[in-house]
């Protein structure tokens, strides 16, 4: 062999252990990552007051298993491992640390509840590990300066709240209004956006009541506020106490503008059972596309989550909002991993989480894009006004952005 020979021969494997050294190098783990395998922890309400929810937690599943049988994200396959936790916060707390210790996730992803996120949040960043896009618009998840592993997902309620309220004064500016909210984080966090979009116009709320998740019905608390003679009613309310305050107020013949929140305006789980004739005229904010409207049949983006739905989830009805919920959220975590690579650390998916721009999900309205930044832990802050006429949700007037003060 030449001497010339000797010498690129030489150059040449110089060459491919260098490109082989940062290829390796490039590749960093955390418990919960490796070559083959990215291990995402779940808590979802599976039974309980919240179990309407709980085919959130069933769709991600099936969106995983489309993403592992196509290959997985960069190689690697997607092992979702997934809690009940009956809507309980000593129960999420008991499930989270079994995810984290026992099972060793790489992150905790969409777990559900404004009051099982509030109480592990304190213990998830103290173990530094990602709490990611929590299936909650309270507003508390996007503190990026007190919680840095935790991100909310979903427009934050209290944007959700000025919304009403800007529309409202709009629309009925002498109102007399009466608010149902639910006893928690959600429902003081919406009721507070709602107070704030208010102003100064804000003694137009005549009458409160709250309500306990534990109780079986909330009746009582719609005959007490028809009494207080409110032409207006909010309802925040998840998907059970919704569906029986539209029931009742339609069985005690009160006529009020209805605001119903979005986390109950699901058209499968909440107005199909509470009677569509009940629900006629009822007034909402959404920022996803509703699978009981025709009118998105011919939507590139519904129809890849269409044809999921017939293939990996048979059982998930399209006209539930918390099937379109599952789809969107599980299509964000799939971006930030395939953003993260070969980087699969717990700072790098919180890096990556915070650097998305204007990524548009199959299922979101037009003109509704996620975005976020390390100052911005809100990736959707927009919404618009939407009316349930016939079977379905109709929108109207512009999307709103509604920030939430930083």
């Amino acid at each position: 062999m030449t001497t010339s020979k000797v010498l690129g021969l030489a150059a040449a494997l110089s060459a491919l252990l260098v490109t082989s050294g940062t290829a390796l190098a490039q590749k960093k783990y955390d418990t919960g990552a490796s070559d083959t395998e990215i291990k995402i922890g779940n808590i979802m309400p599976y039974s309980g007051p919240a179990s309407a929810y709980g085919v959130i937690g069933k769709v991600e599943a099936a969106y995983f298993n489309m993403i592992n049988e196509q290959g997985g994200i960069n190689g690697r396959k997607i092992n979702f491992v997934t809690y009940d936790d009956g809507y309980s916060p000593p129960k999420a707390v008991e499930q989270a640390r079994k995810l984290v210790e026992s099972d060793e996730v790489l992150f905790v992803f969409s777990p559900l509840g404004t009051a099982s996120n509030s109480a592990v949040q304190k213990y998830m960043n103290a173990k530094k590990v990602p709490q990611l896009f929590v299936a909650t618009g309270a507003t508390k998840f996007g503190e990026y300066k007190s919680f840095p592993w935790t991100m909310g997902w979903q427009p934050p309620y209290q944007s959700e709240g000025r919304s009403y309220a800007k529309y409202l004064l709009s629309a009925k500016p002498e109102a007399k209004i009466a608010v149902l909210y639910q006893n928690d984080d959600f429902g003081k966090d919406l009721l507070k956006g709602f107070k704030d979009g208010l102003g100064d116009k804000a003694a137009l709320i005549v009458a409160e009541e709250s309500y306990e998740v534990s109780e079986p019905t909330i009746e009582s608390h719609i005959v007490k506020l028809k009494a207080t003679g409110a032409d207006t009613f909010v309802s925040i309310t998840t998907p059970k106490f919704a569906a029986q305050a539209i029931k009742k107020v339609a069985e005690v013949a009160w006529k009020p503008m209805y605001f119903q929140s979005n986390v109950g305006a699901s058209v499968g789980s909440v107005l199909k059972p509470a009677g569509f004739d009940n629900s006629q005229g009822l007034l909402s904010a959404a920022y996803a596309k509703d699978g009981a409207d025709a009118q998105w049949d011919n939507d590139e983006g519904m129809k890849k989550f269409y044809a999921f739905l017939a293939k990996y989830a048979p059982d998930a009805s399209r006209i539930d909002a918390s099937v379109v919920y599952g789809y969107g959220i599980a299509q964000t975590v799939e971006q930030v991993l395939r953003q993260a690579g070969d980087d699969l650390t717990r700072a790098n998916v919180m890096k990556q989480a915070a650097n998305l721009k204007d990524v548009s999900l199959d299922t979101l309205l037009p003109g509704v894009k996620v975005n976020t930044s390390a100052t911005d832990f809100y990736p959707i802050e927009q919404l618009q006004m939407i009316q349930f006429k016939g079977e379905k949700w109709d929108r109207f007037g512009p999307v709103i952005s509604g920030e939430v003060g930083r």
